[in-house]
């Protein structure tokens, strides 16, 4: 059993569903803008997933790990590759307008699933360091429970507060609509270049999406 100073595991499955949203999304973008099937996509994440699963319940967290990265890093080429197809084909006039306002669409809240994913791999050691702590009071990302007053944190049942998926989805969301963190400050270099490289992919998402909507009307 769990011991009750120690808080429980975070659950995966919110990383899985996320992995496989991005891979259904890539099936969104029409053929003529992506650089690699759909199936193909979907054949890499589902043998990936499938090892990460497998290592995460045998125990051995460096495979885990290791997968996890190699996942992670085919479906940010992936979208990636898109998105360059994309800006590259755009002046060409070659593509129905709903075609790019779908590619587009799908690219932008791929983005958002994409890093937050690496957000909640990477933050504080990753998922399998976090869960080993009592609670959490380090990592690139400053979130607002992790200010708050020890006695306060107690009456609201926070004191062992340690954050999950949705916590870097919120993140990673806001970065995608405001270009900012908002409410988590950034503490580490990597994880801000990483919320650099994700602010420029929205802003040059929505930038297309704004022109060809300006050239529909």
């Amino acid at each position: 059993m769990t011991p009750s100073n120690t808080p429980s595991p975070h659950p995966r499955w919110p990383a899985v569903i996320a992995a496989a949203a991005i891979t259904l999304l890539h099936y969104a973008v029409p053929g003529q803008l992506t650089v690699v099937p759909g199936w193909i996509l979907a054949v890499v994440t589902g043998c990936l997933l499938a090892l990460i699963v497998l290592f995460h319940r045998a125990g051995n967290e460096q495979l885990n790990e290791v997968f996890s990265y190699l996942m992670l890093s085919a479906i940010a080429l992936v979208m990636v590759s898109s998105l360059a197809v994309l800006i590259y084909r755009l002046p060409l006039h070659k593509d129905a307008p709903v075609d790019l306002l779908r590619a587009a669409s799908a690219l932008w809240v791929g983005n958002i699933l994409v890093f937050a994913s690496w957000y909640w791999r990477l933050d504080g050691g990753g998922p399998n360091v976090r869960d080993k702590r009592v609670v959490h009071v380090d990592g690139a990302f400053l979130f607002p429970q992790m200010t708050m007053d020890p006695d306060l944190k107690k009456t609201m049942g926070e004191d062992l507060w340690s954050p999950g998926f949705v916590d870097y989805l919120f993140l990673a969301f806001n970065t995608s609509t405001a270009f900012s963190p908002t409410d988590v400050p950034v503490l580490t270099r990597w994880a801000k270049i990483l919320m650099m490289i994700q602010s420029l992919i929205s802003l040059t998402t929505l930038a297309l999406l704004a022109a060809r909507a300006v050239n529909i009307l």
